[in-house]
Order: structure tokens, then C-alpha cells, then sequence
């Protein structure tokens, strides 16, 4: 018998709704490791659940499987040894058609309550997913236990609620009546079905595979679609969790699970462009590399394309109140996950004459200094240390590193840590470089790396990130300032260019923090990214209204 799950979550999803209209703090899940909430056997029982996984087949009793692949390998040492279905593409979406013919008519309840009931239950999976993003993206284990888990559901949760306000806008039915004077009035019977656009593919990154790739999946499933979910082939396990849980609830609710599917395969290969331009592929969602991201949105034309690519995020400083405050700030904000996150600073502009604050002027040699020093401190105590730097996800990071060297002068190297559980982790300092003076670094340098610019005043440091922000894009932007005129001239720039604007932040909250619900991540308007995770135009796309209408 199947199950309607939407009546079990509507409680959640009305709240949702709510917090999406107010933009305040909310989250249906804790966001923390903690035995009251996850239960006292939870944190065993998911590590024993994602060892499980490792040197085993992966079990996916899905359409077109005709083999076996895989080569995940923890970046804090050990081979994971899974080995993943390898799917005939054709095969695959035939499937996938069939599973369509009944899901696109099970109608917006449905979708919504089967992608809540999934969310649910990778709540549950909490710290099994923890282990299993820790150990593919390098991610230090609370980062990968709030990114990989509560934080990516509440995405998860936020894009449903923004499905369903978007579907429920049409009526099943409308009577239509038209005056005629003295004649009887024109009348209409009609209906109205949402119709989904076909075949989704959410096309996952290596540093956040599910954060980053939940959105596109559940706006996919709560319009209607089917979706692919491939996942880079470094950073496979939590998407193939995620969607051996999804296949469950979909049979579970009554349909064919083929609705969602996983397509491994190795690095180096061209699946993904294949896969891309499959006519049956009407919906692409992409997190990676601007190369490919602009490959996808000029190529992948029979699909609505969702992209979040690579940009040149920015600080800049002009003055503070606090300046121990800032310093710490920028210093953890550099040295999180090791600079792998698509927000992470990378130019920080500063005037040359440089700044003032509570305690008087500081000059920019001191304001360099402090960074290097709040930077080195954050940093110095290994065990420490590591827990906040994670592991480095991948070689090209290291060849980034060399190359940032030779832009200008080292003011802080990086230097390899041993980490005390993992001994052949790759965890590594980040690298500060001042850059030549009023040249930001238009480049990313994806990874623990920072470039220090003098400016020749304030007005010129916003000039020049105004500029990048257009040019290159941006995701982040952060400021400092204690005058009235420059935070003007801040939001003002900000707006221009659309970017996240974060002001004077020198507390715990980071510029690198997107919250679900509140924070738009992107803006769609630059070109780091062509949508924002998450609003209105990120789901109203996914489907379309077909209606009939006769003589009433």
C-alpha cells in the first residue's frame, strides 16, 4: 500500500513557508552532534554504518546498471574501496521515462510530502553522512556533520518550500465569465496541471556534494521531475546515500523508483558533457569551474541551465571599532576548510596609508602584520588546528599554491600539519601574498590562498572590487568601515555589481556562512553564479502549466 507523506510534514513545511516570507533564523534539525537530539547510539551507529560502506558494492537496483566502478580516496589517507553501479545511459533513461509517467501525474502534495519524507530521513543519517563527506571532501568532521547534514536539509527544505508556493499559485480548476451586456455571459470551464519539464540533472562538486547539489535535486522532485544525480567522482558516497534513501521513499510512496537515479563514473571521462546534452535532459543543475559552467550554459541549450562557478571573493578595509575583533575574524575565515569553500576571501584591500580605529591609526604594514599573525595563531596548535583546516581535497590545490608564490611577496607561507588521527592527511596552513600594489589577483585561486592589495585609498579598493565583482563574479563581499559616507558607497557598489555584502563582521559569524532560509547564496546577477540558491526564479522554471478549458 503506498503512503501519502504530505500530511506528516505539513506542520514543517508551513513553517518553512513562514521562515522563507520573514527571512529570520529557523531550522526543522539540530545542527549539532548531540545525543538529546540524534539519540545516545547515533554517533556509533552512523560511523559503523558508513564503514559498512567501505570495500563493498554499493547496492542500487537501478534501470541500466551493467557493471561496477569507483575510486574514492579519503584526502585524510585510506582508499574507500566502494564500488558503484555503472550505468548504460540509454538504458538508464528509458527507465527513467517510464518511472515519469506516473510521478509527473501524482501532482505538487505528493512531490512535496515524498521530498520532505526524504529530508526526513537523511536527518536521521545524520552522522553516517558526516563521515561519509568528511571522507571525500576533506571537510574537518563538525564542518562535514553541519554542511553535509542539517544545513544541506535545511536547503533541502527551503527549495521544497519554495516548489510548493510556486505550484500552489494554480488552481486545479477556475470558472471563467465574461459579461456580455444584455446577452447571457460568456462562460468557461477550466483546468489547469502543472506539468513538469522532464529529466533533471544535478551535476555535484567535490567540496560540498550535498549542500551544494540538494537545492536542484529537491526543486527537481517537488515540481515533478525525475533527476539524475551525478556526482564528481571524487566525492561520490554522499550522493549515492542520498539517493539509495530517496529510491526507498519513492517506492515506498506508490512509484517506480527509477523517478531518481545515480550516475557514477570515473575521472577524466566525458560523461557529464554527454549527459548534458541528452534532448531528454531539460533541467541542469551545475556547482564547479567557470570553464565549465559557461561550457554547460552555452552548450546544454535543450535544458534550463542552474549554475554556481568559480569568482574572486573579496574584503575590504577601510576602518572598525574592534580591530582585535575583525583580525580574528578574516583569520578563520581564511583558514576554514582550508579556503575550499565557493565564499572564502581571497582579496583583501587595504589603503596604504592605512586605517583607523578605536585605538588610532594603524598602518598598513600593522594591519598586514595582524592578519598574518591572527592567521599564524589560528593555526599553531596542530590538534587544534586540524579541526578547522580539514584535509586538502585535491592536488590541484597544491599546484595553486606554487603558482600564487610567484605573484608577489610571501607574508605568510603555508606549512604542512600532521594530523593526530590521520597521519597521511594532507593538511596544510593557508598562504597570504601581498600582490602587486592596486592589482587584485582576477584569478581564483581556489583553496588556502590570499592576496593582500594596497590601495591608494578606500574609493579605490571599492572601485576595484566593484570591478572584479562585474568581470570575474563574486559570491562573497566583505567590508569594514565605522563611516557613514563608506558603508553608502559599499551597499551602493555592492547593489551595482549584486553581490552578498557582509559589514563588520567580528564576532563568530563569518563572511563564508550562507544561512538557509535568511541568506540568499548567490545572486544569479554576476557571473559567479546565474541563480540564487534560493528564491522564486531557482524553482518557477522546473514546470510549466498545461490547461483545458470547454463551454461551461
Amino acid at each position: 500500500m503506498s503512503i501519502n507523506f504530505f500530511d506528516c510534514h505539513r506542520a514543517m513545511l508551513d513553517r518553512a513557508r513562514q521562515a522563507i516570507a520573514e527571512r529570520g533564523y529557523w531550522s526543522p534539525f539540530c545542527e549539532t552532534p548531540s545525543a538529546s537530539a540524534y539519540g545516545e547510539t547515533a554517533a556509533a551507529n552512523g560511523k559503523a554504518a558508513f564503514e559498512a560502506h567501505l570495500n563493498r558494492v554499493f547496492e542500487l537496483d537501478q534501470a541500466g546498471t551493467i557493471g561496477l566502478l569507483g575510486n574514492e580516496i579519503s584526502p585524510y589517507g585510506p582508499a574507500l574501496g566502494i564500488r558503484y553501479p555503472k550505468v548504460d545511459i540509454d538504458q538508464l533513461i528509458r527507465g527513467m521515462n517510464t518511472a515519469g509517467l506516473k510521478w509527473k501525474k501524482a501532482g505538487p502534495q505528493i512531490w512535496t510530502g515524498v521530498a520532505l519524507e526524504i529530508v526526513k530521513r537523511l536527518n536521521e543519517r545524520c552522522f553516517e553522512m558526516a563521515h561519509a563527506v568528511m571522507h571525500t571532501t576533506g571537510q574537518p568532521f563538525m564542518m562535514a556533520f553541519q554542511a553535509g547534514g542539517p544545513h544541506a536539509q535545511d536547503r533541502a527544505v527551503e527549495a521544497i518550500a519554495y516548489a510548493w508556493e510556486e505550484t500552489r499559485r494554480v488552481p486545479a480548476q477556475a470558472l471563467w465569465e465574461k459579461p456580455q451586456g444584455k446577452h447571457d455571459p460568456l462562460r468557461m470551464q477550466k483546468s489547469y496541471r502543472i506539468t513538469p519539464r522532464g529529466i533533471g540533472l544535478v551535476i555535484g562538486c567535490c567540496t560540498f556534494p550535498t549542500w551544494n547539489s540538494y537545492p536542484g535535486l529537491f526543486a527537481n522532485l517537488a515540481t515533478g521531475n525525475t533527476a539524475i544525480v551525478k556526482p564528481h567522482p571524487h566525492a561520490i558516497l554522499p550522493l549515492a546515500i542520498t539517493v539509495q534513501i530517496a529510491r526507498t521513499v519513492i517506492a515506498e510512496a506508490g512509484y517506480d523508483p527509477n523517478v531518481v537515479t545515480l550516475v557514477a563514473h570515473e575521472a577524466g571521462d566525458d560523461l557529464a558533457a554527454e549527459l548534458s546534452l541528452r534532448p531528454e535532459v531539460k533541467l541542469i543543475d551545475f556547482t564547479g569551474s567557470a570553464a565549465n559552467g559557461n561550457w554547460l550554459e552555452s552548450n546544454a541549450t535543450q535544458a534550463q541551465v542552474f549554475t554556481e562557478k568559480s569568482g574572486v571573493n573579496q574584503i575590504i578595509i577601510d576602518s572598525t571599532d574592534d580591530f582585535k575583533g575583525m583580525v580574528n575574524n578574516i583569520a578563520v575565515s581564511l583558514a576554514l576548510y582550508s579556503g575550499q569553500m565557493c565564499t572564502t576571501p581571497q582579496n583583501i584591500f587595504i589603503p596604504r596609508e592605512g586605517i583607523e580605529s578605536a585605538e588610532g591609526h594603524v598602518s598598513f604594514d600593522d594591519v598586514v602584520a595582524a592578519i598574518v599573525k591572527a592567521v599564524a595563531k589560528v593555526t599553531s596548535d596542530p590538534a587544534k588546528a586540524v579541526e578547522l583546516l580539514g584535509a586538502i581535497q585535491n592536488d590541484a590545490i597544491i599546484n595553486r599554491m606554487a603558482a600564487a608564490r610567484e605573484i608577489g611577496q610571501v607574508l605568510l607561507d603555508s606549512k604542512a600539519l600532521e594530523h593526530p588521527q590521520f597521519p597521511a592527511a594532507k593538511v596544510l596552513t593557508p598562504l597570504l601574498v601581498k600582490a602587486p600594489d592596486n592589482k587584485p589577483v582576477t584569478e581564483e585561486f581556489f583553496g588556502p590562498i590570499s592576496f593582500v592589495i594596497a590601495t591608494a585609498d578606500t574609493a579605490e579598493s571599492i572601485a576595484l572590487a566593484r570591478k572584479s565583482v562585474q568581470e570575474q563574479g563574486a559570491l562573497s563581499l566583505s567590508a569594514y568601515t565605522c563611516r557613514a559616507d563608506v558603508k553608502e558607497a559599499l551597499c551602493e557598489a555592492a547593489a551595482d555589481a549584486c553581490v552578498a555584502l557582509s559589514l563588520n563582521m567580528t564576532g563568530s559569524v563569518l563572511v563564508n556562512q550562507s544561512a538557509a532560509f535568511s541568506d540568499y547564496h548567490g545572486t544569479g546577477a554576476n557571473p559567479a553564479a546565474n541563480a540564487a540558491l534560493t528564491d522564486s526564479a531557482f524553482v518557477s522554471g522546473r514546470f510549466r502549466v498545461a490547461q483545458t478549458r470547454e463551454p461551461a
